[in-house]
């Protein structure tokens, strides 16, 4: 099934993921890591892009990311591109595509998603082999979740400061919250959604930002209706 057009709802947060092409590496050294946060901070500044959560993998990027228009997140990944780009090109005498296509996206349901979509962000580097634990990535958005050091990029979401009435229990709720894992559902829906471009939440949130919209947000259900029987009375 062809993937829907990309949908941009301001206020809202989105899941994006950014691949390199043909998966090849985006990263030749450490610098080049923080050159791509550098550049990131300063377009999401400009194009009003508040950053919840991220991880830097080694041939890909995701970001939890809230526009406050609907021109905010295709300005900054744009912004971030070119320009990463053509720094990392010149930088390591390369040429040609760095990215696999457009940024694949999709507008999440706050409460029901936001925190689960921030510990599946930060739990890549684990589920990929790469550590035993998130705090051991140098490369995301935990650090700052959980109090180690301080992210400037990150803009916490309101639901993330609803975890406690203190730094310190905010902290340890969301780290008890990435302890705990995701269930293979909650893993697989936020994978599937954000590859194939449908909204994610509950049929109420669906509904209220289909009307909004004016377009289908989810999948279409296979099969044939079911005809409700006929009244006898």
């Amino acid at each position: 099934m062809a993937r829907l057009p990309r949908l941009t709802v301001p206020g809202y947060p989105h899941h994006l993921i950014q691949r390199g092409n043909n998966r090849e590496p985006l990263f030749a050294d450490q610098a080049d890591y923080k050159r791509l946060l550098e550049y990131l901070a300063e377009a999401a500044q400009r194009y009003g892009v508040a950053i919840h959560a991220y991880v830097l993998m080694s041939n890909h990027f995701h970001l939890l990311a809230t526009p406050e228009d609907e021109h905010g997140l295709s300005g900054m990944m744009q912004s971030l591109g070119r320009r990463y780009v053509r720094v990392y090109n010149n930088l390591h005498g390369r040429t040609g595509a760095l990215w696999e296509g457009r940024y694949k996206a999709t507008v999440i349901e706050s409460e029901r998603y936001l925190i689960a979509c921030m510990a599946y962000i930060e739990l890549n580097p684990v589920r990929a082999g790469m550590v035993g634990h998130p705090a051991e990535y140098p490369w995301s958005s935990y650090a700052h979740q959980v109090g180690i050091r301080h992210d400037p990029l990150v803009t916490p979401h309101s639901l993330y400061w609803g975890l406690g009435n203190t730094p310190f229990s905010r902290e340890a709720a969301y780290r008890g919250v990435v302890e705990a894992g995701l269930g293979s559902e909650q893993v697989n829906n936020l994978t599937e959604a954000t590859h194939k471009g449908w909204a994610l939440g509950g049929d109420e949130f669906l509904r209220d930002l289909q009307e909004r919209t004016g377009r289908r947000l989810a999948r279409q259900r296979v099969g044939r209706p079911v005809n409700k029987p006929r009244s006898t009375s």
